[in-house]
């Protein structure tokens, strides 16, 4: 089966992502780790069986490294001033393929490709909840039903459980649950489950240097 596997992501610019890293991290250790989880993010959806791997992004791409795994993808502009806003477009922007979407972001390096494509398997919708109590990843096979997400207040510990609600109505597949990484604890929990990973690698070398 093909599906859209669209990644929600921000360019690794410091000071600009993962700011909740910092401290410990500086920004510039910060954007690394961000730079890592996507870079394993697209990495995972390049080899998923069936998938079309498309990144809606924000901001100017300056990492080399970065830039060339973007290449292998299709790229699509965010849009929006909320982030959910930017979710609803970036479903709309990709309805234009034709094929069910399955959504994540750039923030669970942990996901493998015989993951993803377990969790491209539903009927009308799926949701896989985050441990924080927002979700990680949300399938839709038609991609225009994201716009129940305008009402969503994204971020917040009963996202999860709204965005639920939000989709009352369709036969909702619950996926696995994740950890996605917001705080330190988060990615060393994470890079403990992947321990072969530019992200692990990416953590072993910042703690390295630290010491």
């Amino acid at each position: 089966m093909r599906f859209c596997l669209l990644i929600m992501a921000k360019s690794p610019v410091p000071g600009q992502v993962k700011t909740r890293l910092c401290p410990p991290l500086t920004a510039e250790e910060a954007a690394d780790v961000a730079a890592a989880s996507l870079l394993d993010t697209i990495s995972a959806a390049l080899e998923t069986p069936g998938a079309v791997p498309v990144v809606a992004l924000a901001g100017i791409v300056r990492r080399e490294d970065v830039r060339d795994a973007l290449a292998e993808c299709v790229v699509i502009p965010q849009r929006g001033w909320t982030f959910a806003e930017r979710l609803v477009n970036a479903h709309a922007d990709v309805a234009r393929f034709g094929m069910p979407v399955l959504q994540i972001g750039m923030d669970t390096p942990q996901v493998t490709p015989s993951l993803l494509e377990s969790c491209a398997e539903f009927e009308e919708a799926a949701l896989g909840f985050a441990l924080d109590g927002g979700w990680w990843a949300l399938g839709l096979r038609d991609p225009q039903r994201a716009d129940v997400l305008s009402g969503v207040p994204m971020s917040q510990a009963d996202t999860g459980l709204r965005t639920m609600e939000a989709l009352r109505g369709l036969k909702i597949r619950q996926l696995p649950i994740l950890s996605d990484v917001d705080t330190m604890v988060d990615a060393r929990a994470v890079a403990a489950q992947v321990p072969q990973s530019r992200f692990a690698a990416t953590l072993a070398e910042i703690a390295a240097v630290a010491r």
